[in-house]
């Protein structure tokens, strides 16, 4: 290649035109991410429940945020007419509200529920970097078959630490201090684990979590009625 053969390619993309990227808040307008952004909603009403100690609330935040979560990919997969950008834009957007969903909100339950006490600072530090960890792991390698993830999905903290406080009433609070430690501790291990697990958020399985929703949305909305 001659000197004046790289100087006309240089100059050539000089004077290409550079994209102009969408504004960050363009996005907000897809219908997908805004349910992503509900889900976000949920999930903070959730953390802020639990930090006032008031735990059937913040299971409502937290199942509707797991409802949120399974919703937006039906929603994205039924829209036309979206971007590559956009849909790379949604899976990120997705990615960093499950960390606060299913990671943080966990530990925040936790730490809530142990009345802040030290103590509790490992096992929170555990349910959010091992979802921290998985949601790379999946950002970078996604489904290990067509229908299955390696580890736990963390959608499924939620679904479980909404699903355990059912049985709150049933234990002292000390024995449920324990068994909600255990569940996140063993939820972290599962998070990162070398096991297949089902994909469980489309087909049949919307249904499911549809009616599980409303079946502990109104369990525990009658709790606080009580």
């Amino acid at each position: 290649m001659t000197e004046e053969t790289i100087t006309q390619e240089t100059t050539t993309s000089a004077n290409d035109p550079i994209e102009t990227p969408p504004t960050i808040i363009s996005f907000a307008k897809d219908l997908a991410n805004l349910c992503s952004l509900a889900g976000l909603l949920s999930a903070v009403l959730a953390i802020y429940f639990a930090i006032v100690g008031n735990f059937p609330a913040a299971m409502i935040g937290l199942v509707w945020a797991v409802f949120f979560d399974w919703s937006d990919g039906n929603i994205a997969r039924r829209m036309k007419g979206r971007t590559d950008k956009q849909r790379l834009f949604g899976g990120q957007l997705d990615s960093l509200i499950d960390i606060v969903s299913f990671g943080v909100c966990p530990a925040v339950v936790l730490l809530s529920y142990g009345d802040f006490s030290p103590w509790f600072l490992p096992g929170a530090f555990l349910i959010v970097a091992a979802g921290v960890l998985r949601l790379s792991y999946f950002n970078v390698y996604g489904l290990v078959s067509k229908t299955s993830y390696q580890g736990l999905a963390i959608d499924n903290n939620g679904i479980l630490l909404a699903l355990l406080f059912v049985f709150h009433d049933l234990f002292s609070a000390s024995v449920f201090t324990v068994i909600l430690y255990i569940l996140i501790l063993t939820l972290a291990a599962l998070n990162v684990a070398p096991i297949r697990t089902p994909k469980l958020s489309s087909g049949n399985w919307y249904y499911v979590i549809v009616a599980y929703t409303i079946t502990l949305t109104l369990f525990y909305s009658w709790q606080l009625q009580n």
